[in-house]
């Protein structure tokens, strides 16, 4: 139980690097993802599963901290995304249908929340997808 626990904070962490990815395609965040990000988290990511961190917060929220943290640090879009990647490829039975619908709605969400979806994006996007169907 206690590796599923720390598996299943390994996934949101990395999706806060993947979600950090997209917002940061272009080359900077914009305040309109972030909002949107965080709105998603609490809409959907947190009835996703009852896990919980060691302080007995939603695991879901890994996502935002990993996502700030990134910001914070300026993290490469592309390093970030190709982390996500390997975790994918290492974790793919974590991924269930369900889980890669709602990350390519909130991925989709985020690129759409400033301004709409840019060429850098749109990029991005089109590997996600491509990724997820593997």
């Amino acid at each position: 139980m206690k590796n599923s626990k720390a598996i299943g904070k390994k996934l949101y962490e990395n999706l806060g690097k993947l979600f950090y990815a997209i917002a940061k395609a272009d080359s900077r965040v914009h305040g309109k993802e972030i909002s949107k990000l965080r709105s998603f988290i609490r809409k959907y990511w947190l009835e996703v599963d009852g896990l919980e961190d060691e302080f007995g917060t939603d695991a879901a929220f890994q996502i935002e901290s990993v996502f700030d943290w990134s910001m914070e640090n300026d993290l490469d879009s592309e390093v970030c995304y190709e982390s996500f990647k390997e975790f994918y490829k290492d974790n793919g039975g974590l991924f269930t249908a369900f889980i890669k619908v709602l990350i390519l709605d909130t991925a989709h969400a985020i690129s759409n929340s400033f301004a709409g979806k840019n060429k850098a994006e749109l990029v991005m996007l089109g590997k996600l997808e491509l990724l997820l169907k593997k």
